[in-house]
């Protein structure tokens, strides 16, 4: 894979690349649309990822090229002009990011030459832009020395797609790429950052992701407005309640308070924050107790409550979620990233991981009318260089 990249770096730029890097995709396990909430979530890096090819120049441009946007050829930008253009397309994401490190007074003094390769299916949900943010922090850290450690790379990332980008969304995707460690998930507290690793021991089973093959923009999606559901919906706990997130609160405690929150839209929204938030740190718990059973139904009481509560999923997600569940081997299933389209996540024992995916596939496009994608995914380390 390497050696095909760098022949096409020479195609391109006519010159050899100089270094590798690479930053892996993430999917999440359990904790979905906590992260914005102040709650805790659950994902791991993948092995599919983006790479990054590079070679410095002595010239104040950039270019951008990605061999899966190959129609949109190379793109030039000078340093001195880190505008977000709607007409650069993906290079969005890293401009924003080298906009993001010259904010905390990181000066890029030259420009360089990259090529962006990921095998992560685009549209996916599995974070392909969070990738794609994280794999250029690392690259400019290496290229110009910067003192600036992993967590700070997240962060600056995070800002690029909040600020530059304009998608208001949480930390998680960034940290899981970021800070990803081989055969283990972590659990994040997106409201502190404080973090632990849990291995992933799935005695026999393995992840499934399956992709609905329904693209969906982030940006133009109803992410954005999910998220102001929920702060009208902490607006009104607080006329009463000293919190500063909906996460602060356990089940009983919403329960009892629910009556503040006057718009009943809100109050559902919240409601799947809350309860998704709790049943993160029990899903936790149960693998610490190797209880993958009750891992697997917490799985599909979080897709549950994104589907009625939070009103995220849509006819290809339940599909493939509900097609999944009636599966033999199957220990749990749900959505997985922000919803509308993108992927779902399955535990499946390692006996039936061949049936499920013919099978589910099968009926799938029996009943959508196009295929899915299926990944037997492995759980691997967060962005370096190669």
């Amino acid at each position: 894979m390497i050696n095909k990249l760098k022949n096409i770096f020479k195609k391109v730029y006519t010159v050899e690349a100089e270094k590798v890097f690479f930053a892996p995709g993430r999917v999440n396990l359990i904790g979905e649309h906590t992260d914005y909430n102040g709650g805790n979530v659950f994902p791991c890096a993948i092995t599919f990822g983006t790479y990054a090819l590079i070679r410095k120049r002595n010239d104040k441009i950039i270019r951008f090229y990605s061999d899966n946007f190959k129609e949109l050829g190379i793109i030039d930008v000078n340093i001195d002009d880190m505008e977000y253009n709607s007409e650069h397309d993906w290079a969005n994401y890293p401009k924003g990011v080298i906009w993001a490190f010259e904010k905390k007074g990181m000066k890029i003094d030259s420009g360089f030459d990259i090529l962006f390769y990921g095998n992560i299916p685009n549209g996916a949900g599995l974070s392909s832009s969070a990738s794609i943010e994280v794999a250029t922090g690392v690259v400019l850290k290496d290229l110009y020395e910067f003192n600036i450690d992993m967590i700070n790379i997240v962060k600056c990332s995070q800002e690029a797609e909040n600020k530059f980008i304009g998608v208001n969304c949480g930390i998680m995707d960034q940290f899981a790429i970021g800070m990803g460690k081989k055969d283990c998930a972590m659990l994040l507290d997106t409201n502190t950052l404080k973090y632990e690793y849990a291995n992933i021991v799935l005695d026999g089973a393995s992840i499934v992701i399956a992709n609905t093959n329904k693209r969906r923009g982030l940006a133009d999606s109803k992410y954005n407005e999910r998220r102001a559901e929920c702060e009208t919906a902490l607006k009104d706990l607080q006329t009463v309640l000293k919190i500063n997130s909906l996460c602060e609160l356990n089940e009983e405690e919403f329960e009892k308070n629910r009556y503040l929150i006057k718009d009943e839209v809100c109050a559902k929204r919240a409601k799947h924050a809350i309860y998704e938030n709790q049943r993160t740190l029990k899903a936790v718990k149960a693998l610490e107790n190797k209880d993958i059973d009750l891992f697997g139904k917490l799985m599909n009481q979080s897709h549950v409550s994104l589907r009625d509560d939070y009103e995220v999923t849509g006819i290809e997600l339940d599909t493939l979620v509900e097609i999944s569940w009636e599966m033999p081997g199957v220990i749990g299933s749900r959505m997985t990233g922000a919803g509308f389209g993108g992927c779902t996540v399955s535990i499946v024992k390692d006996e039936f991981v061949e049936d499920f995916i013919k099978n589910v596939g099968a009926e799938y496009k029996s009943k959508i009318g196009y295929t899915a994608e299926f990944y037997v995914a492995q759980i691997g380390d967060g962005a370096r260089k190669l």
